[in-house]
């Protein structure tokens, strides 16, 4: 059966329901699938119900309701359908939308999943997306959410903007209007950040002389000749005209040559949103899905949702104050981290923050620090969970560089952690896991042989 088979009977399956209770994901994607599945399921008439959870486990299977709905597991669902089956879901009350490697249980519930189609480049709110266009055509103005999603869940991270279905998405986008593509200078902020922090943060890859030096940024902006403020205020890259953007590309251009930098690495398509307000974090895919992501760590991604679904008021207040929070918190972990050390292994650098921060930043603090530590060995942070407290959470980030060189993190957590009765996933540059708390020792000490062995083929570590 091909996807957009699946995607048909998804269609059928939901539009003979009247009651759906959609079960999401609190990240970036998670929450626009939430977004774009309450919005096509509403307008075709049939009474919804959201709900938002972490993870799937015993715990949190408390919150899916046991009431007649029809229930639609939003990014997640597809790694834990025994717990479905626990739950006393039958096969004809459950619809799976997820790209997570699936484990199925005694029952083969209705799932759509990229993984099925060999789709490994688009998230779950993608493939909403496409039931939403199914449902009915007109629904082509929430592409701008599934982007979001897809952006946010890191498919464009590897290939310098997103390829295949979802970026079929974003054609449908420019056609509805709602969208542009553009290939631009690939940092992080284009829409709020003055362009000497641009520089200054961006880090993977890195600007030699340039990347954690801030005046060394406003120096190499200064020698361009483009303004760097305008009325006192200092310009975002947006604020630049045309001709001033340019001339910085090409001074940009000529200082990575001279520097034995690949040139390719820093350009890539971004995705930006005409009917958003400049110089907001609304204007373009990224800075969207932090926004998002900022909501669903300090458990408000019904906040993130109600955004999503065009609140540019109350809603939209409290997602702002939430991601100023938000920065302000990560940048204290970051500081943590660097001030307090990291205990080196041979290809691992790793530590344990306890419950002093939040399990749901210390993976963006462990990437932030990885740029100001070795950035030869990814970075593991283990935290512990207030409300779990048997259970260890670990975050784990590399960069580009080393994923090109052989380093798959997302295949290194779920092998270390199975082999401690935990579970993990993620991607091959970001990955999470959760394991027993006690065995963090000889689970940190596997994931150190698991790298080797990615890195050193023939080493018996991988065997």
């Amino acid at each position: 059966m091909s996807l957009a088979s699946a995607i048909k009977e998804a269609r059928d399956l939901v539009l003979e329901k009247k009651e759906i209770t959609i079960i999401s994901h609190i990240d970036a994607d998670g929450i626009a699938s939430e977004a774009i599945l309450s919005q096509a399921f509403s307008r075709a008439g049939i009474e919804i119900k959201s709900v938002f959870v972490r993870q799937l486990e015993p715990l949190t299977m408390s919150r899916v309701p046991k009431d007649s709905s029809f229930k639609v597991f939003s990014d997640l669902g597809a790694g834990h359908q025994q717990l479905l089956e626990e739950k006393g879901l039958a096969l004809d009350e459950v619809l799976i939308l997820d790209h997570h490697i699936s484990q199925p249980g005694k029952i083969n519930y209705h799932q759509v999943n990229t993984l099925q189609y060999n789709y490994s480049k688009m998230s779950a709110s993608g493939l909403c997306y496409l039931l939403a266009r199914e449902i009915d055509s007109a629904n082509t103005d929430l592409a701008k959410i599934s982007t979001i999603g897809n952006v946010g869940d890191m498919m464009a991270r590897e290939d310098g903007g997103l390829v295949g279905p979802a970026r079929d998405i974003v054609e449908d986008g420019i056609l509805y209007g709602n969208i542009e593509a553009r290939k631009d200078i690939g940092f992080y902020g284009l829409s709020t950040r003055p362009v000497y922090l641009c520089l200054t943060f961006h880090d993977d890859p890195f600007i030699p002389g340039i990347s954690n030096n801030q005046s060394a940024a406003i120096k190499f902006i200064e020698k361009t000749g483009v303004r760097l403020k305008e009325n006192g205020r200092f310009l975002v890259w947006e604020d630049m005209t045309f001709d001033e953007q340019k001339k910085f590309t090409s001074s940009f251009i000529q200082y990575l040559l001279a520097n034995n930098v690949q040139v390719d690495k820093f350009f890539i398509e971004h995705y930006m949103f005409p009917d958003e307000p400049p110089r907001t974090s609304l204007r373009n895919a990224q800075e969207f899905a932090t926004l998002l992501n900022a909501c669903g760590r300090w458990s408000k991604p019904r906040v993130g949702a109600d955004v999503c679904r065009g609140d540019r008021g109350a809603a939209y207040r409290d997602a702002q104050y939430m991601l100023t929070n938000h920065r302000a918190v990560i940048r204290e972990l970051l500081e943590y981290i660097i001030d307090t050390g990291v205990t080196e292994l041979s290809h691992l650098q790793y530590i344990d923050t306890g419950d002093k921060y939040p399990d749901t930043i210390v993976g963006i603090g462990a990437g932030m620090a990885l740029s100001k530590l070795n950035r030869r060995k990814p970075i593991l942070v283990i935290c512990s969970l207030p409300e779990e407290p048997e259970v260890c959470k670990v975050s784990m980030r590399t960069n580009s560089q080393m994923v090109e060189e052989g380093l798959d993190l997302q295949d290194a957590l779920c092998r270390a952690s199975q082999e401690v009765g935990g579970g993990g996933g993620g991607h091959k540059i970001a990955a999470g896991a959760y394991i027993s708390k006690g065995s963090e020792e000889r689970f940190i000490g596997r994931v150190n042989e698991i790298l080797r062995g990615q890195l050193h083929p023939k080493s018996s570590a991988n065997r």
